[in-house]
């Protein structure tokens, strides 16, 4: 398809244009975050009581509290925090509305003046300004002022379910790799289901962000190494005390 300037510009596909990306984004944020903390946490949690002791019992108690806590604590997290944030667009959204409905010919100078701001001549600003206002007003100022779409006001409720979710997914596989084998495998086998884990989702997150595949695995499984051999050795040390 044409124009009589020439072909329409096509998107490049790995380039984020398509409507709704916000929305998108938060459901990627609190589901990396999510998972890579219900692995970390819960890791940390059974690993640890299991260099304290080799019973089942208590490895798995203290293993289903910090999933159940810690998905609870996730959705809570993220639902007052994206909450704070969709209330502070929500309201952004309205005194837009109502300075376009109270003084329009200001908004509409003000929306010429942002466009000649980022260069065009007074003239084509005038221009672009009135033919984006008799378009849509409101999403013209909301896009040029806040950089704010009406329609991808992020939810905290679907922040909050996407991650409570992904942190109980992610719980589930140090749950059962601490779970499942015999006692002298147990925490060598969660070792490495946990860094591998770590790897993949920092693969994923990179991959999805566009950034460097390599560093983000890095960051998580030396951060995941890290707490894991933590938790173990303060739990055999206070195994071998007698304390625990």
């Amino acid at each position: 398809m044409s124009t009589a300037s020439g072909p329409l510009p096509v998107p490049h596909t790995d380039e984020p244009h398509q409507a709704g990306l916000a929305q998108r984004l938060n459901w990627l944020r609190a589901g990396v975050l999510g998972a890579n903390d219900g692995i970390v946490s819960v890791a940390a949690i059974v690993v640890g009581v299991a260099g304290a002791t080799s019973e089942l019992s208590p490895i798995l108690t203290a293993g289903v509290a910090g999933l159940v806590g810690g998905a609870i604590s996730m959705a809570l997290g993220e639902y007052v925090s994206v909450s704070s944030q969709s209330d502070s667009e929500r309201a952004l959204i309205a005194k837009e509305k109502r300075e376009l409905r109270e003084m329009p010919q200001e908004e509409l100078r003000e929306l010429a003046g942002l466009y000649e701001a980022k260069g065009l001549s007074p003239e084509t600003a005038r221009q672009v300004a009135e033919e984006l206002t008799a378009h849509d007003p409101v999403a013209a100022h909301l896009s040029a002022e806040l950089n704010i779409d009406e329609t991808d006001v992020v939810s905290a409720w679907h922040a909050a379910v996407a991650s409570a979710i992904a942190f109980t997914i992610g719980a589930l596989l140090p749950m059962l790799a601490i779970l499942l084998p015999p006692a002298p495998w147990r925490v060598p086998v969660t070792f490495v289901a946990v860094l591998l884990a770590l790897a993949l989702t920092g693969w994923i997150s990179a991959h999805l962000g566009g950034s460097s595949k390599t560093r983000a695995m890095l960051r998580v499984v030396i951060g995941g190494a890290i707490a894991l051999a933590a938790t173990y050795g303060i739990g055999s040390l206070l195994g071998a005390t007698g304390v625990a």
